[in-house]
């Protein structure tokens, strides 16, 4: 009953929160304001650190090179140009001419340099990405870069919102971070909200906004209700449940798009139970999916066969698999497992484990709620573990046994990202602890390989030995939900890459 309180004062809060902006968003007469309510909360603005990517998705900074959605290309941002040569060891990046910093500063090659150090220096998942030997400024507007390696998809990874450019110079990354975006930053109320105004010295378009508030909520009803009330104009993965009474509404507009996201069950395979692989494929044979695509998101999701939807180019022709309690049964047998006074259990010891999941995904704690109740039936005690930030957590604790996980698979339009950053050893989120030598070969191999065939080759052989040996489940690609004002908003964009939100082009009527 304190938790349902709690989150019923969350949600006042919020509304009255969301009304005061709106409040004085209206004072200023003619000028053009919105209110946009996202479904993470963050501490901490640094760009170059912090995994929120907020930043970027506030319209504040911006990266060398941007995905075209459309064509799952890389094309220019900030970076006019850019050449590689010695099969992608080495770098020259030429910048567009004449950009600022939203302090006036010039956004030239050693201003750049900086930047790229830092987010090389401070983050070492960027370190492990980007590959980067040495930068060199050798003009003004020119950056030579050389590579650890061979590394011809270079450039896609400067997509990745860690490497957006900031006046290093400026210090207080946390706070107020000084980008090249078309909105500066007012204030910040860290966990709460960004106030955003306008860069009227902004290098292309102006924004057509004059004002931006950018709040937070992880309560996905409290979302729902900020639209319902008036009190947000668009609102980033509303309650799924409410996606009725919102369609309902006049003026509300709900768009539902396909991403290159996954939700998945990772598997912590330094833990003993987990190292076998027959225990692994147990558990993914007890994933409902067509029931949780159903019940949790209400349809508003596909089955998960892989990593990678069938929408993408390099997509695998995945193999299709048994599942059911009676599969799972025989997986467990042949692990030496058997079921014993109604408990699951291998040379006496039962077979318990501990799931994480966090609230931050409305639907992942209903995704383990329904594996907890499916492993019953099968004489497995599943304790369920509420955390707050996944990757901090996972990163930092061997304490858990599987974790519910929401991972962009392709957002840099390759597979490369992904199959490097989730099962090499050296990935920022290879938290399941992979270290496996051929599957490891087969990511080196694709990382040095230009032929756009042969990586899609490589791509399908490193997603189907995920597959035949279980490292991770994946359980549903879910469709991304926004939710707007259609009276109020204009030129709203629901991206595949979830990184493009508050931009230049977006407006009021």
């Amino acid at each position: 009953m304190r938790k349902l309180w709690m989150k019923v004062l969350g949600v006042a809060g919020l509304l009255l929160l969301l009304a005061a902006c709106t409040n004085n968003a209206d004072s200023e007469g003619d000028k053009k304001h919105l209110t946009f309510v996202y479904n993470f909360a963050t501490n901490s603005l640094d760009p170059n650190v912090d995994s929120s990517y907020v930043p970027l998705r506030a319209g504040i900074t911006e990266t060398l090179v941007r995905l075209n959605e459309d064509t799952l290309t890389i094309e220019p941002w900030l970076a006019e140009s850019w050449e590689g040569k010695d099969e992608g060891r080495d770098w020259t990046i030429t910048l567009r001419e004449g950009i600022s910093f939203q302090n006036g500063e010039p956004m030239d090659a050693d201003a750049v340099k900086a930047s790229l150090e830092r987010s090389l220096k401070d983050n070492v998942a960027i370190q492990n990405a980007l590959k980067i030997d040495s930068i060199e400024a050798t003009d003004d507007r020119t950056l030579h870069i050389t590579n650890t390696q061979a590394f011809p998809e270079f450039v896609s990874e400067l997509v990745n919102p860690n490497v957006s450019i900031i006046d290093v110079e400026a210090g207080d990354f946390v706070n107020n971070p000084i980008g090249t975006g078309p909105f500066k930053l007012e204030s910040f109320t860290p966990g709460s909200k960004l106030e955003l105004v306008r860069n009227e010295d902004y290098w292309d378009e102006k924004a057509k906004l004059d004002s931006v508030t950018f709040s937070f909520n992880e309560d996905a009803n409290a979302r729902s209700l900020a639209l319902e009330s008036g009190n947000a104009d668009v609102v980033f993965r509303p309650e799924t449940e409410s996606i009725e009474s919102l369609e309902a509404k006049d003026g509300v507009k709900v768009e539902s798009t396909e991403t290159f996201r996954v939700h998945q069950l990772t598997m912590n395979m330094q833990r003993e139970a987990l190292k076998d692989v027959n225990v692994r494929k147990a558990l993914d044979a007890l994933i409902n999916r067509v029931e949780i695509a159903k019940s949790v998101l209400l349809g508003y999701a596909q089955p998960a066969k892989g990593p990678f939807p069938d929408s993408l180019p390099f997509a695998p022709s995945y193999s299709d698999h048994e599942t059911g309690e009676d599969v799972a049964k025989d997986y467990l047998e042949k692990a030496g497992y058997s079921l014993v006074d109604g408990k699951m259990q291998k040379d006496g010891v039962p077979l318990e484990l501990t799931m994480l999941t966090y609230s931050a995904r409305a639907d992942l704690p209903l995704i383990a709620q329904i594996f907890q109740s499916d492993a019953k039936k099968l004489g497995i005690d599943v304790e369920l573990r509420q955390i707050e930030i996944p990757e901090e957590y996972m990163a930092a604790n061997r304490d858990w046994d599987l974790a519910t996980y929401s991972n962009l698979t392709a957002p840099r339009g390759d597979a490369g990202y992904y199959l490097n950053a989730t099962y090499h050893p050296d990935g920022a989120l290879n938290f399941s602890g992979a270290d496996e030598p051929e599957l490891t070969k087969i990511i080196d191999e694709l990382n040095v390989t230009v032929d756009t065939d042969k990586r899609a080759e490589l791509a399908e052989a490193a997603a189907n030995y995920v597959d035949e040996n279980q490292i991770n489940s994946f359980v549903i690609y879910p469709d991304t939900l926004v939710a707007y004002d259609e009276t109020k908003v204009k030129n709203w964009v629901t991206t595949r890459s979830e990184y493009y939100m508050i931009t230049n082009q977006l407006d009021v009527k």
